[in-house]
């Protein structure tokens, strides 16, 4: 199904299914079987134990109850052994309470019984990718954690392995940086990995941004001021290049500083020194300048309304962070990271989220950028009140691919596409002989995924339904949309 892209290589999984039941055991085993999976049974939680101490699988399928050594005890020997195992619960008992202790005791995720073939098959496969996805993203930072240490930032894309291996290229020398981004993507994390795991961690991180301080504060706020500099100054005050004296100063949103304050600001990365409003004194500040921008420096200096040579000084490493739309199979690190942080902050220790929740993620273009993501996901462990979030929990816009308004009145979509109602109808024939409705209804779909690229949002775009309609459909006809490519 569409989400972060990633594939899996189904006969390298061991899979072991933990089930008392040999109808249910065999069934189960088949299943995995056929869809290439490595399976071991186990009769029992006993026999699971055993076979765990002989090595590790990357998943276990274990029933929750079951005489003697139950699948609570399965799971938490499963996890200590490889604490990357996805484990899925099957459970008669399909209460709130049982799925509570499930997902505290480190469940993936967990199904109810009678399963349903399809529904057991996109589980497993999506908790293995998002297994596989946070193991790689571990790894590159573990890989870097010798030199440098950026715990906040996220993402194992190639986009953001470019921006991991620029800071590493600045961490331990003064060269000025300009981040470059979008608002949303993060660029003061980039600014804080850069001091924080640098040769200036030591020292003070300050940050300021431009445009939140009024035009006639910010050059005090920079420089400082003497006493009586100014009506109002009835004492000395330190600005922000002494503040960062041994560290770094941040400046986010360069691009409103004021042109006539930008040729002081040059000078003082220039001559490394500064003079407070007011003062006659030369002081010189040993400060690192990171700065960021939203805008297009490079264009702004060309349209004339940035300085040059100000642009050139500040540009000399630049770090381009992309938005989230280029990095989408990112996407279910981020959700999780997210999760676990605001689980922690509203005590919700148990509650997960449906992988049909986070597919749908995955295909909306996040305006916002992770900054929006962030909040819808803390927005939803808030206001839900399953123990699982479903994709239906999610706002509507995220489904028709809408976008904030301007005028700020809320989120819409398009609202028709091709195959939506006030579009020319088209005509179709129906054969003398008849057809096969659910042949054909497969075909379009196959035909609808094929435009839009595996993308489920697109696809119900083109064929005129609902989101979930569609995700129903696809599971109906067990239709693989990873395999779906572009035309």
């Amino acid at each position: 199904m569409g989400g972060n892209g990633t594939t899996i290589n189904k006969s390298a999984i061991r899979v072991m299914v933990v089930e008392d039941e040999i109808s249910q055991r065999t069934v189960i085993g088949d299943i995995l079987l056929d869809e290439g999976y490595s399976v071991d049974l186990a009769e029992s939680g006993e026999r699971a134990l055993e076979l765990l101490e002989k090595g590790s699988y990357q998943a276990v399928v274990t029933d929750l109850k079951m005489p003697g050594v139950d699948g609570i005890q399965v799971l938490e020997r499963a996890i200590a052994a490889d604490e990357n195992t996805v484990v899925v619960l099957v459970t008669a008992y399909g209460t709130v309470d049982t799925a509570v202790t499930a997902m505290k005791y480190g469940a993936t995720d967990y199904l109810n019984k009678p399963l349903r073939k399809d529904e057991l098959l996109i589980v497993l496969e999506k908790a293995l990718k998002s297994s596989r996805l946070a193991r790689e993203n571990k790894a590159l930072h573990a890989e870097l954690e010798n030199r440098y240490h950026f715990d906040k930032l996220i993402g194992a894309s190639a986009a953001m392995t470019e921006v991991y291996r620029l800071i590493g290229k600045v961490l331990n020398n003064d060269s000025t940086v300009l981040i470059s981004g979008e608002s949303g993507t993060g660029k003061e994390l980039v600014a804080r990995a850069i001091h924080f795991s640098g040769a200036r961690r030591k020292g003070q991180f300050v940050a300021v941004n431009c445009a939140a301080i009024p035009e006639n504060l910010i050059e005090s706020e920079l420089f400082g001021h003497e006493k009586g500099a100014f009506s109002g100054a009835s004492g000395r005050r330190i600005g922000k290049f002494e503040s960062a004296v041994g560290g770094t100063l941040f400046l986010d949103e360069i691009s409103t500083l004021h042109y006539d304050l930008q040729a002081k600001f040059l000078r003082a990365l220039q001559e490394r020194e500064i003079q407070r409003l007011g003062g006659d004194q030369t002081i010189a500040v040993d400060v690192r300048i990171v700065t960021a921008s939203n805008q297009d420096l490079r264009k702004l200096a060309a349209e004339g309304r940035f300085r040059d040579d100000l642009f050139h000084r500040l540009n000399v490493v630049n770090i381009n962070l992309p938005p989230l739309r280029r990095r989408k199979e990112d996407i279910p690190l981020l959700v999780k990271n997210f999760l676990d942080k605001y689980r922690r902050k509203y005590d919700k220790p148990g509650i997960g989220i449906a992988v049909e929740a986070v597919e749908a993620m995955a295909d909306y273009d996040w305006p916002g950028n992770v900054r929006e993501l962030e909040n819808m996901v803390e927005q939803l462990v808030v206001l839900s009140d399953n123990i699982r979030i479903e994709s239906g929990e999610l706002p509507s816009y995220v489904f028709e691919g809408g976008a904030l308004n301007e005028d700020s009145t809320g989120y819409s979509g398009e609202s028709s596409g091709p195959g939506m109602p006030g579009n020319s109808a088209i005509n179709f024939r129906l054969p003398a002989g008849g057809v096969d409705l659910a042949t054909v209804e497969e075909s379009l779909i196959r035909q609808a995924l094929q435009q839009a690229g595996g993308r489920v949002v697109g696809a119900a775009k083109l064929l005129g339904v609902s989101y979930k309609t569609l995700q129903y459909r696809i599971k109906k006809f067990e239709i693989d949309t990873e395999e779906i490519k572009t035309p």
